[in-house]
């Protein structure tokens, strides 16, 4: 009886690093495809990040959903119709001769695209026209390379 009950766990002890040595991989087939905005596997994708500061936290005045929603809708939907996704976040930063940071209302947009300069000249056409709108100096831009599938 020992030695049964030996063997069958020197197997299950096997079968399991079996399994952690050689993880189940998920299919990477995609459900949407057949249109360049749902490809099946992409080469040559990015993901963009912008961050928008809406204005100092428990201050009056900055940008109110409305009028975020309306940036929005006139200048980033027309630019990537195919999709995006928006977060509230939270931002801060200090300055060298500041004595306490700056606490901002903020939103991220996440952009996943077919790098062209099209689209980046797009990006950028977005980040010139939030700092028109509200003086911003900057909108702080990521951009890494992304493998996307739908």
């Amino acid at each position: 009886m020992k030695l049964s009950h030996g063997f069958l766990l020197a197997a299950l002890l096997a079968a399991t690093s079996a399994c952690a040595a050689n993880p189940p991989q998920a299919s990477g087939a995609a459900t949407l495809s057949g249109d360049a905005a749902h490809p099946g596997a992409t080469q040559g994708w990015v993901r963009t990040e912008l961050y928008f500061g809406l204005g100092l936290e428990g201050r009056p005045g900055g940008i109110d959903e409305a009028g975020w929603r309306q940036f929005l809708d006139k200048e980033v939907t027309p630019r990537f119709p195919d999709g995006l996704s928006v977060v509230d976040v939270y931002g801060q930063w200090q300055g060298k001769d500041q004595s306490a940071p700056e606490r901002l209302r903020s939103k991220l947009i996440v952009l996943l695209y077919p790098d062209s300069p099209a689209h980046r000249a797009a990006v950028d056409a977005i980040r010139v026209a939030w700092k028109a709108k509200t003086g911003d100096q900057s909108v702080l831009r990521v951009t890494q390379p992304a493998e996307v599938s739908f």
